[in-house]
């Protein structure tokens, strides 16, 4: 038997793993367990391997990883058969995708289980945090999921850890936007700024080909726009403390906000006048209602709130 286990998700993948190998542990009354690595397998050893039978008669899960990665998939030959046949457990785990062009790929989709672990969608990403919390007994609210989404992104090794840091905290009840706004620190990427630079200038070409950029990536539509958010508010904010004559130095403390966070973000500043800013706050707030509202799409909203910002004519004086 066959399973092949695949997919850029690099967290569930390893989750799915930890399950299947606890699941026959518990399962099994006599189990044997091998773990190799596909670079430093040899055909002969993969061979002995499916030839070794335990005085026992334990069941044996076979763990192979980076099958495809490492070339050695082009080579298997006669032993897949003898693989897909075998009453033991024979398990390829292969962070990444596959080509599709793989002929053992395309086999293995037919006549083994097979399983891929893409990146999570907004939906998917949504319910993954929730289900997390509940494992501790915790709730969270909504805002504070789309908070945290804009703070971590995709990235569920992070999200993972920063969910028991607020559990930690909360021990029970609901994790609302201001507990993730105080114990979880933003990851701004420097996409995102060229991308709030590309709007600044009205380079709407520009803006859209590095959103397209971020959803190629795997990024998520509502991800993308609470970033966006995010940068927006701080620009806003930065703008008006520099005009109400703060000084530069303090604006880390009264915002709380990183260094490298306030250096960019004052530069973008300055290509916005206030209105401009409270303008496009407003508008950002509306699309951001109409997404919770069901009114419309994530990324036709986000579509929508590039072209409108991008369009803006608006002439006061910046400062």
């Amino acid at each position: 038997m066959i399973i092949l286990l695949y997919g850029q998700d690099s967290y569930r993948l390893r989750e799915k793993l930890n399950e299947i190998i606890s699941r026959y542990q518990t399962a099994a009354k006599g189990f044997s367990l091998r773990q190799l690595e596909a670079e430093e397998l040899s055909l002969i050893e993969l061979e002995n391997e499916l030839k070794k039978r335990s005085m026992f008669k334990e069941k044996k899960l076979v763990i192979i990883k980076n099958l495809f990665s490492s070339g050695l998939a082009k080579r298997l030959g006669d032993l897949t058969e003898a693989m897909l046949k075998s009453d033991d457990i024979f398990l390829f785990w292969e962070p990444g995708d596959i080509s599709a062009k793989e002929p053992l790929f395309a086999l293995l989709k037919k006549q083994a289980k097979t399983e891929e672990f893409a990146p999570l969608g907004e939906i998917g990403l949504r319910n993954w945090i929730k289900k997390e919390f509940s494992r501790y007994g915790v709730k969270i609210s909504e805002t504070a999921i789309i908070k945290l989404i804009a703070f971590v992104g995709n990235d569920l090794w992070r999200c993972a850890n920063e969910i028991k840091k607020l559990v930690s905290h909360q021990q029970g009840g609901t994790v609302e936007a201001k507990e993730v706004e105080l114990l979880v620190k933003p990851l701004i990427e420097t996409k995102i700024f060229a991308t709030i630079d590309a709007i600044a200038v009205k380079d709407k070409r520009r803006a859209f080909r590095l959103i397209a950029e971020h959803l190629e990536a795997g990024e998520s539509p509502l991800y993308l726009l609470a970033m966006i958010n995010f940068q927006f508010r701080n620009l806003l904010v930065i703008k008006d403390l520099l005009e109400k004559r703060q000084p530069y130095y303090s604006l880390a403390k009264l915002t709380g906000l990183h260094p490298f966070v306030i250096k960019k973000s004052s530069l973008q500043a300055e290509k916005f006048s206030l209105d401009e800013l409270k303008i496009i706050y407003q508008k950002i707030f509306q699309v951001d209602n109409d997404i919770k509202r069901g009114r419309i799409e994530p990324q036709a909203a986000l579509d929508f709130l590039v072209a409108e910002i991008c369009s803006l004519r608006l002439c006061p004086t910046r400062k």
